[in-house]
């Protein structure tokens, strides 16, 4: 004939730790149900009464009662793996990632930014023609919603790229030296400094997906062919 089940002996820690558990009864309704069913079965009560007690099936106490035998404190914690399993892996995600903050032309598509809308086509390979290099290893079937929660989870923002200039002058730190001479040398003396160079040398701003507070910085488009021209006065 089997043996009954029967939580092992509660040490003194143990004991106090369960007793206060139950007394209080501010912690979740699963550890204080747990608690019961531990007590209980150390106490010498037997599983059908024990079940009837806390309102639970007989199997469900003997499998607390079983846990509590093996991992001590630690069953009034249980770790179900419920639901319908993850869709979005975490490879996934860095495949989303990736391919966000990679420009369409890099993939052969004839627009310089991502919408929501394609982005999601391309990466489920219902948009444009993959190019192989830089096409993800696998494709991702992700809605609208999700691939919005998912970029913003990842710090990945819809933001302005940025430009920046340089001159390809090679006496350019010569005349920088010479204008701070200059300008130390008659501290009392007002210049006036204006340029006249190509019209409409402004760049325009884009838009792209990166890093949030780390926009996309581009060369500027223009070029100064015929160098700049500069009107001093004093």
């Amino acid at each position: 004939m089997s043996q009954p089940v029967r939580a092992r002996r509660l040490t003194q820690d143990e004991g106090h730790y369960l007793l206060r558990l139950v007394r209080r009864g501010k912690h979740e309704s699963i550890r204080v149900r747990r608690a019961l069913i531990v007590m209980a079965s150390a106490s010498g009560t037997m599983v059908p009464t024990i079940a009837r007690l806390v309102a639970a099936d007989e199997d469900t106490v003997r499998d607390v009662i079983h846990a509590f035998n093996a991992q001590g404190l630690a069953c009034l914690d249980p770790h179900w793996a419920g639901g319908h399993p993850r869709r979005i892996t975490d490879a996934d995600i860095t495949v989303i990632v990736e391919t966000a903050t990679i420009r369409p032309r890099k993939h052969g598509l004839p627009f310089t930014h991502w919408s929501i809308r394609k982005l999601a086509s391309y990466l489920s390979g219902r948009y444009g023609r993959r190019d192989p290099r830089w096409a993800p290893v696998r494709m991702v079937r992700v809605g609208r919603e999700r691939l919005r929660q998912i970029l913003s989870a990842r710090g990945i923002t819809f933001q302005r790229t940025r430009t920046w200039k340089e001159s390809h002058d090679p006496d350019l730190e010569a005349k920088l030296d010479r204008i701070e001479e200059v300008t130390v040398r008659f501290p009392d003396r007002c210049f006036a400094f204006d340029q006249f160079g190509p019209l409409s040398i402004r760049p325009c701003h884009g838009t792209c997906w990166a890093a949030r507070c780390h926009p996309d910085r581009l060369r500027a488009t223009y070029q100064r062919t015929h160098g700049i021209r500069y009107f001093h006065g004093c």
